[in-house]
């Protein structure tokens, strides 16, 4: 393990970021993109899983496919933003797990059970969707997750014919600070954490 980090690093993390609702005109390019990839893949997800999909929707025509799903709330923030992430998760996640997973057959925990797989791909999508998130920031990249859309109609123009289930949405850009809303509480430790 390495040296705790230092509180700049801690504060672009988590006590200074923000969700961005609003960007500037700044696009993000594809190398950007990949660079994030390669430090999201690297977050832990049980039995290295690593079910979840991504797809950088950053065209216009990938946008208008993305309009008819987003809902009122999140529709022009959408629109303008730079980037818009699906993350995804593959059902059939397990057929990578030779290649994933070699030093045992560990295929048969996932097939065995349908809804067993589906549970560990949504669970573990969702953890690298937060590990996105957070390399993101990493990257001096501004965030905006959002689980405000139609799932079936993301599928449907998305990955129709495919294993991909869509899970929840994240905006990647610049942000403009006047779209900052003020931050909300959270609660404390001792109303959400206990000590056994």
């Amino acid at each position: 393990m390495t040296a705790m980090l230092d509180d700049d690093a801690l504060n672009a993390l988590f006590r200074e970021a923000r969700t961005q609702n609003a960007w500037i005109d700044r696009p993000i390019p594809d190398e950007m993109l990949v660079q994030l990839y390669d430090l999201t893949k690297m977050g832990p997800t049980s039995a290295n899983c690593s079910p979840a999909r991504f797809v950088f929707v950053r065209t216009p025509e990938g946008k208008e496919k993305l309009r008819p799903a987003l809902s009122s709330g999140n529709l022009q923030k959408t629109m303008a933003a730079p980037v818009t992430v699906i993350v995804a998760y593959d059902v059939a996640f397990y057929e990578k797990l030779p290649v994933l997973f070699p030093h045992t057959d560990a295929k048969p925990w996932f097939t065995s059970s349908p809804s067993f797989a589906e549970q560990t791909a949504f669970r573990n999508s969702s953890l690298q969707g937060a590990y996105l998130i957070l390399a993101a920031r990493a990257l001096g990249i501004g965030t905006g997750p959002m689980s405000g859309f139609k799932q079936d109609l993301v599928d449907e123009a998305f990955f129709a014919g495919t294993t991909w289930k869509s899970n929840f949405l994240v905006n990647l850009g610049y942000g403009d600070p006047s779209g900052v809303f003020d931050r909300l509480p959270r609660l404390p430790f001792d109303e959400a954490c206990a000590l056994a």
